[in-house]
């Protein structure tokens, strides 16, 4: 936050505006304001403010359209406030979110000021996937021309497009080279004629690592030899292949340097693909299944040196666990949701490095028109795996390919119903039995198909499910029995012993609750249990209000 800023002398500039723009708008939000909307307006002014050309725009609770300061009570308690700035992160482009969220008192009302800040040069703003703008006062979606006119913004220079004059092919390994031709090849088969005509620096033209004759850093990065780093300092355009034990101890590693296009043939031979041995309905014969998919540890690794932020001078990760894979990167990523990524099948619209990218798709590296973190996905479902696992924070992406089946025979129902649960509902309900948030309307819709029960934040698989994945004993430990079940229990302990203290009621019923219940829940349950008997005089407290002792009463 800027010491210098003071927010009460910009809510005066705000209200002195004759009438609301494009980059301000105001709300009463009295008792609250709905998320979603909420959310609609970020994208609307952010795309606003970058079109504009202002530094920052506002969205104002706590003021009416004539401008009158009415107060708000949207989030009264500060920390819900600030957890605002996650919560729109998570929905938004590149995790775009709130410069700052302000609180001004004036005549004893409160007004909030959320601070948002411009789109970034060619990168429209989506919420939840879709973008939005204004038109005077009203909220609509971002139309083409406007869309366009911010894609057309001219962007920081391409980092992996920059040439190095000095740079010749004695900087170029030739092992890379011939590999480099043959997946040119690979991918092109109807030039292979004319691919092997060509001399080395007209095959580096046609495969865009070159400009004008000169050799690129993304050459350099994909082909480069192991001394030719230099040119691409402070760049440091290192694999780190680390391998653990189950504590989490490091007991191996290596480093892979350039060229990165062998780089990835040389991670992948590392990493120890055990086999799975799992038993399918319907066979006594097992079935084995590799530990990771290829496919998976190749996109993942070859999309970390496309989208790397070499600026950084990260290192990327791969990191090997006994049930677990992670590869990381630096850099935000650009796409900012993984979920709209999937489920839309959004092919990525901004790449940080054009002609990295570019040239990896002539190699066969990569596929520039999206779809390799959806094929993913598709892969582990396919494979009876969980689903991979995002995290993306500190300008760091990481993805986590689970290497054990959690829960085969639910998984094994997923993939045998596929024509009634989409890929959606297949990816909320991983998060489910992951243990994992869902909000509140994911989880109305998926009540509304009966696949989840319990209470909010500790949902379960539904009966529904259960029962056809023979996961009854799981779902009796979640399900709360009948009420009279717990009553007997209280009355039979009370004849066998004479006399029960509250402490004796924990002890026998807590266990007997629901999984999902908290201490605190466990304990108002247990509490209401023994008025309800008391007030049926089934039995009556001989002892004191802190010192109860429970004795079988009258009725």
């Amino acid at each position: 936050m800027n010491d210098s800023f003071d927010p009460s002398a910009m809510l005066g500039s705000l209200l002195d505006l004759p009438a609301e723009t494009e980059v301000v708008e105001f709300k009463e939000a009295k008792n609250g304001y709905d998320f979603r909307k909420l959310g609609k307006y970020f994208s609307a002014l952010c795309n606003e403010a970058n079109l504009k050309r202002k530094d920052a725009a506002w969205l104002v609770f706590g003021v009416a359209n004539d401008h009158r300061i009415v107060g708000s009570q949207f989030r009264p308690q500060r920390p819900d406030l600030d957890s605002l700035k996650e919560e729109v992160g998570n929905k938004t482009t590149s995790r775009i979110t709130f410069t700052e969220i302000y609180e001004v008192h004036r005549d004893g009302k409160r007004v909030v000021m959320l601070e948002i800040p411009p789109a970034p040069q060619a990168t429209p703003v989506a919420f939840e996937g879709h973008f939005y703008a204004r038109d005077g006062e009203s909220l609509q979606a971002l139309n083409p021309v406007e869309y366009e006119r911010i894609r057309a913004q001219s962007t920081v220079d391409d980092w992996s497009a920059v040439t190095i004059p000095e740079a010749t092919l004695a900087d170029l390994d030739e092992a890379a080279l011939r590999q480099a031709r043959a997946n040119y090849i690979a991918k092109f088969p109807e030039q292979r004629s004319e691919v092997e005509s060509w001399d080395d620096a007209k095959f580096l033209s046609k495969a865009k690592l070159t400009i004008n004759g000169k050799l690129t850093r993304a050459a350099i990065l994909l082909l480069g030899n192991a001394e030719a780093d230099h040119w691409v300092r402070p760049a440091s355009p290192i694999i780190r292949w680390i391998l653990k034990d189950a504590k989490g101890v490091e007991r191996d590693y290596e480093l892979f340097s350039l060229p990165l296009l062998l780089a990835v043939d040389r991670v992948f031979a590392k990493i120890r693909i055990l086999k799975i041995r799992y038993m399918r309905r319907g066979t006594i014969f097992p079935v084995e299944v590799d530990q990771y998919d290829a496919y998976s540890i190749r996109e993942s690794i070859n999309n970390a040196i496309a989208h790397q932020d070499y600026t950084l001078g990260g290192r990327i990760n791969v990191i090997e666990f006994d049930d677990r894979l992670l590869f990381g990167n630096v850099g935000s990523f650009l796409p900012g949701d993984v979920h709209r990524v999937v489920i839309e099948d959004a092919p990525q619209q901004v790449y940080r490095n054009e002609c990295l990218v570019r040239a990896m798709f002539n190699l066969k590296m990569v596929d520039t028109i999206g779809g390799g973190i959806r094929k993913m996905f598709i892969a582990q479902t396919k494979r009876s795996f969980p689903l991979p696992d995002y995290r993306l924070k500190d300008d760091r992406v990481e993805v986590t390919f689970p290497g054990k089946i959690l829960d085969m025979k639910y998984t094994e129902l997923l993939l045998a119903k596929q024509d009634e649960l989409s890929l959606d509902e297949i990816m909320l309900l991983d998060r489910v039995q992951k243990g994992q948030s869902i909000d509140d309307e994911e989880a109305k819709a998926l009540r509304s198909r009966k696949l989840i029960e319990g209470r909010k934040p500790n949902y379960y698989v539904a009966r529904s499910v259960a029962d056809l994945t023979d996961k009854r004993a799981e779902y009796t430990k979640n399900r709360a029995l009948d009420k009279q079940y717990y009553l007997d229990l209280i009355c039979a302990a009370i004849d066998q012993h004479e006399s029960v203290s509250r402490k004796d009621l924990d002890e026998l019923l807590w266990s007997k609750l629901p999984e999902w219940m908290t201490d605190d829940q466990r304990k108002n349950k247990i509490g209401n249990l023994i008025r309800e008997l008391r007030a049926s005089e089934k039995i009556r407290n001989e002892g004191s209000a802190k010192r109860p002792k429970w004795v079988r009463g009258s009725a």
